[in-house]
């Protein structure tokens, strides 16, 4: 299972270099009249309006009063609740507030900032909407204050319902327009081996083995592998008295023989990681033939020209793609970094939303947001780099696998995907990682995702 963990210094310094916008390329002009989603540039949580006060929420598509309707009003604008008409957002003092629509206090006057992000100021001051500076050890506060300019002032305008293009033709499609059936802990099946002592295997995460879950059209794998003195084993949370354990390399091995077969397809492995470089690193040099189909986006300039064609990959055939959760600092004090020999270090390259919707039963929690952000580090859903947008992650599922619930889950995957993540994310998720992808029909929602291109 994809749980918490401690998050390390070196990725709160990535997030800090990404989450404003760039300044070249500058917005332009004021979005049009419309409903929108506004959203911290630094944080990437929503404003919502919340008994009279306004604070930053997780990203809940249209529930949560997130959704303000943009019109112009004389020489400013103004943004008024979807939920209440008449109640605009506002402020009172150093504090935002919901206020009559017709009050002086709802003006904004909106100016670009960045590629395509926003300040909002008070008319005529210099004074902006902006998320309440960070306090030590702690993450941002939910209420939202009127102060000076900056990073911390600076939002996204996300319309409610973004216009969308045609996916281009198959020979056309970048990796990034691309959305990938993918399994939560794909080893957990139950069938290549043990993956957990007696009283675990009683609730798998998949019902099919590797080779079965590849031919029914998974190209997104998530395997938690362990450290043991037989290598790096493929299990829950520990391999104590699991039977019949499967070492990575076998499984990675039959991916790399699928692909073999299968010239035209391309398939991502994000690994929760707890061994050691080098054991790693060991364990990837028993498959056979891995580095003839091992893509390293590190070494062709993904990250100055953006993801490449399919069909490029396809044809030079590099056609498989490595992840892992690991800490690049930590790899960096043992001496090896895992992307020199070809795992790249997830949260360099993807955004990824936080992991469980709640318990195998009863109500779910849908609001879509960073996995990474916490009091340590901060890597928003929104996250973008000049020429390069991350690939997104977007887990759906929850603590324990319940047939009955996964099978409900899953027929809402597209639902969620398009109505609360997608614009959480202002991007299409790359990967759709479910438990039970036999129940319920998740194909179909990444068949639907794979109909448009999201802007």
């Amino acid at each position: 299972m994809r749980t918490p963990h401690a998050l390390l210094a070196t990725a709160a310094a990535l997030a800090a270099s990404v989450v404003a916008p760039s300044s070249a390329g500058a917005a332009t002009a004021v979005p049009a009249a419309g409903a929108y989603y506004l959203q911290s540039a630094t944080t990437g949580l929503n404003a919502a309006a919340v008994q009279g006060t306004v604070e930053q929420h997780r990203p809940k598509g249209d529930e949560d009063h997130q959704r303000w309707t943009l019109r112009a009003s004389g020489s400013s604008y103004v943004l008024e609740s979807a939920d209440t008409a008449g109640s605009c957002l506002g402020h009172a003092g150093d504090q935002a507030r919901t206020v009559a629509c017709g009050a002086p206090d709802a003006a904004w006057e909106i100016r670009p900032s960045g590629s395509d992000g926003y300040t909002l100021a008070v008319p005529g001051t210099d004074r902006h909407l902006t998320v309440a500076a960070k306090p030590s050890g702690g993450n941002y506060p939910a209420q939202l204050a009127v102060g000076a300019g900056g990073a911390l002032a600076t939002w996204y305008l996300t319309p409610v319902t973004p216009a969308t293009s045609p996916m281009p033709p198959a020979d056309q499609r970048t990796l990034d327009q691309v959305t990938f059936l993918t399994t939560h802990n794909s080893y957990a099946n139950g069938v290549d081996g043990g993956f957990a002592p007696p009283f675990v295997n009683l609730a798998p995460n998949q019902a099919r083995g590797i080779d079965e879950q590849l031919a029914e059209g998974v190209r997104g794998f998530m395997l938690d592998l362990h450290q043991t003195p037989d290598g790096a084993i493929l299990c829950h949370n520990s391999c104590t008295l699991v039977s019949r354990p499967v070492a990575l390399w076998v499984d990675l091995q039959r991916i790399v023989a699928f692909l073999k077969a299968h010239p035209d397809q391309f398939v991502t492995v994000f690994l929760e990681d707890y061994v050691d470089p080098g054991v790693l690193r060991a364990e990837l040099s028993r498959v056979d033939g891995l580095s003839d189909v091992l893509y390293r986006p590190d070494l062709t300039g993904v990250r100055q020209n953006g993801w490449p064609r399919l069909a490029d990959l396809t044809a030079g055939g590099r056609r498989l793609l490595v992840f892992t959760d690991h800490s690049r600092s930590a790899d960096e004090a043992a001496g090896l970094t895992r992307d020199s020999f070809g795992v790249m270090y997830q949260r360099e390259w993807t955004v990824e939303n936080h992991w469980s919707m709640g318990s195998g039963l009863g109500s779910s929690d849908w609001s879509c947001y960073s996995r990474w952000y916490d009091a340590g580090t901060n890597i928003p859903l929104t996250r973008t780099e000049p020429g390069f947008r991350p690939l997104f992650v977007m887990n759906h599922f929850r603590d324990v696998t319940v047939s009955a619930t996964a099978r409900t889950d899953n027929g809402k995957l597209a639902d969620r995907a398009e109505r609360f993540c997608r614009p959480a994310a202002r991007k299409k998720p790359n990967f759709l990682a479910v438990d039970r992808y036999d129940l319920g029909d998740p194909a179909s929602a990444v068949a639907e995702l794979n109909t448009y291109t999201y802007p």
